[in-house]
């Protein structure tokens, strides 16, 4: 590392010459990108604040006499609630949309750099060691006002339930009545907060995208809500349960489903699988099987489904646009992992890691920070894993990189099947070809890692996988001249190893930017730590097996429908989505709920489900259908024989000799020892 960089903290910004990234936009666009900004701020802070304030007495008066006055339109109580509880989050919704199609590519220029450290409450981390992890300023904000509202509302519902007590009634009516109104409250209360939880699990979500938070990271976030919404539910059933037990109709109560009123069965069908999800989602439980998590999170749609025949549309509609928001990702997702994906090459490393290069169309953005979640069908239809990309969007137009370590069953199959097709005179022949599905990517569209002039990279074993992608990235925009204000580079990777050390063999460095030693100061320290001296022929590949595969003439491509694909038709997707569920919605009134007097809770609540998906999949499927319509239309014009990724047994041997000379050079390799970063510069 030079001078400047040892005596200054890597958070200073000094200027080197290079461009930063910013966008540079006109001011008609900057000024509409205010506006929206404004706008859909003002519409959060009012949507939290009627969710906050709704327990105090002045709410209730005001939506009381709101209810009157629309109860006589033609969607009735339930399109005010709707209007009310899901409407903000759906407007904001849209207003993202506008947001990211007027942002669109636009031009870099400088920035002027500043020595002083920026704070930023997204990242700034305010607690490191505790129960949710490394918390920032942002997220601890967000929780304690969680935990502010679940205690205010209820004291507030418990001093209002105490307030309507009658002295007339015994002891024991007062109590039964107590807990079932105060079991109500809480019910509500989960609601609210049932109103958040599916929003950062829409992992293409325009929300997501706006606030420019990976799904990766907010993933958190619906482990944190899903905790405190089960928690509420579960204590709005115990109370029930407690109240129905002193009164001796127990049995009678559960099994009740009656039409007027709350269905008490399909509550406790969904209360049951909403349990049955959460135990299996506990730490212990998850780490000791997984897959026993994985498919009983799936009974999420039983959850949904059953909680609107327990409460009704109008109360279901509370939370309604978060589970709106989640299905038109989940089917999107849907259409996208329909696609199937030729591995256009695979490789096993000497460590053992497979190396799958997959087929993308030109027009499927990525960075390189992105993942993938990605379904070999030879192995399993039903398992999805997640996988860091490991190549860079500019290494070329047509293909994905992706490292996967060999850990578990899955992984085993995968190695042992490129392994069993390679010793095959045909590679990848029609019997044994090998074909994957693919969701993603996803993962932050700013490319964060060329913002910052001092750059620390951390890894252990598999872990370099998106770092090489990011230092890939970095020499090529090095190379072109692209913006780039990085000038010093510490990797510290730590290996248990010394075969692990050919994962750094997917990267040619000097291939990439000749000249980078010139226009980049790249320092590495690599750490051995179960091997106290290097092998007697240290980077050299020997009794490994390390094969290449073809694929057929023709790849097909991954789909664009699903991460950082295209802005209008996502845009267009999710709009048509929305109107076609309003119009349902009017139709059902129209021609149905209203001729017919249709009255039962539970049937409307239903009903209302159905609006939901049935918009999603008519309206929305169609501009998805004209969307792969245009996708196809624009890979007729693609030519891949310029840039296609033809790998043989020839170029396998140059990769062998490429190793041998890359590990060669490689300095600050230690054996035996591990990171010691008080000792290192900072």
């Amino acid at each position: 590392m030079d001078e400047s960089s040892v005596h200054n903290p890597l958070i200073w910004g000094q200027g080197s010459g290079h461009a930063n990234v910013r966008r540079k936009t006109p001011l008609s666009v900057t000024l509409a990108k205010w506006i929206l900004k404004i706008a859909m701020l003002a519409l959060f802070i009012s949507w939290i604040a009627l969710m906050f304030l709704f327990p105090a007495d002045f709410v209730q008066k005001l939506f009381e006499k709101w209810i009157q006055a629309t109860n006589g339109t033609i969607f009735g109580i339930t399109g005010s609630l709707f209007l009310l509880f899901s409407g903000p989050i759906l407007l904001i919704a849209v207003l993202s949309i506008a947001y990211l199609v007027i942002s669109g590519e636009e031009e870099l220029h400088e920035k002027k750099p500043s020595k002083y450290p920026s704070f930023r409450l997204w990242t700034f981390p305010v607690l490191v060691d505790g129960p949710f992890g490394v918390v920032s300023a942002a997220e601890l904000i967000g929780i304690l006002l969680f935990v502010v509202f679940v205690i205010w509302a209820v004291y507030a519902y418990t001093m209002s339930i105490l307030s309507l007590m009658s002295d007339q009634l015994t002891f024991k009516e007062k109590s039964c009545l107590f807990l079932e109104i105060l079991g109500l409250r809480f019910g509500l209360i989960g609601m609210f907060c049932l109103a958040f939880l599916f929003l950062p699990v829409a992992r293409g979500s325009v929300l997501l995208r706006f606030i420019d938070i990976p799904f990766e990271h907010a993933t958190r976030y619906h482990v944190w809500l899903g905790h405190l919404t089960m928690l509420l539910f579960t204590i709005h059933g115990l109370l029930y349960v407690v109240a129905w037990t002193i009164e001796g109709r127990l049995l009678h109560e559960i099994l009740e489903w009656r039409d007027i009123g709350v269905a008490i069965l399909p509550g406790v069908i969904s209360l049951s699988a909403g349990l049955l999800m959460w135990v299996t989602s506990l730490p212990p439980v998850r780490k000791l099987n997984f897959e026993l998590f994985f498919y009983t999170h799936q009974l999420y749609v039983i959850f949904i489904v059953f909680l609107a025949l327990h409460v009704g549309d109008f109360i279901f509609t509370m939370a309604a646009g978060g589970i709106f928001i989640f299905i038109l990702d989940r089917f999107l997702r849907f259409c996208q992992s329909r696609r199937v994906v030729d591995i256009i090459s695979a490789k096993c490393l000497p460590c053992g890691t497979v190396e799958l290069v997959l087929a993308k169309p030109e027009n499927l953005r990525y960075n390189a920070l992105s993942f993938v979640f990605l379904q070999v069908r030879e192995l399993s239809w039903l398992q999805w894993h997640p996988f860091s990309v490991s190549s860079s969007p500019l290494d070329g137009k047509y293909h994905i990189s992706v490292l996967i370590k060999v850990l578990g069953k899955w992984t085993e199959k995968l190695r042992g099947n490129i392994l069993e097709n390679s010793e095959k005179e045909i590679p990848f022949s029609p019997h044994s070809k090998i074909t994957a599905s693919v969701e993603g990517p996803y993962g932050h569209e700013i490319p964060y890692h060329l913002m910052y002039e001092n750059l620390i990279l951390v890894a252990g074993g598999i872990g370099i996988s998106p770092f090489l992608a990011v230092l890939s990235d970095i020499l090529h925009c090095v190379r072109e001249g692209r913006p780039c204000r990085l000038r010093n580079i510490l990797i510290v990777w730590a290996v248990k190893r010394s075969d692990e050390l050919s994962l750094l063999s997917t990267i040619d460095m000097d291939s990439i930017c000749p000249s980078f030693s010139s226009k980049l100061n790249l320092e590495t320290c690599i750490y051995v730590t179960r091997e106290s001296e290097p092998p007697l022929e240290e980077g050299k590949v020997q009794n490994t097996q390390d094969f290449s595969l073809c694929p057929t003439s023709k790849s097909c491509g991954m789909s664009v429908l699903v991460g950082t694909g295209h802005t209008i038709w996502s845009g267009l997707y999710v709009i048509s989505s929305m109107v076609g569920f309003v119009i349902s919605m009017g139709l059902l009134d129209i021609f149905y709920i209203n001729p017919f007097h249709i009255s039962s809770w539970w049937y409307k609540g239903l009903l209302f489900v159905v609006c939901m998906i049935t918009s999603v999949v008519i309206f929305g499927g169609l501009v998805v259908g004209l969307w792969h319509l245009w996708e196809r239309r624009i890979l007729a014009k693609e030519q891949f024989e310029d840039d296609k990724l033809n790998i043989d047994k020839a170029e396998h041997k140059e990769t062998v000799a490429r190793e041998d000379s890359h590990l060669a050079k490689l300095s600050g390799i230690r054996y035996g020892a591990r990171p010691d970063f008080k000792g290192m510069p900072p």
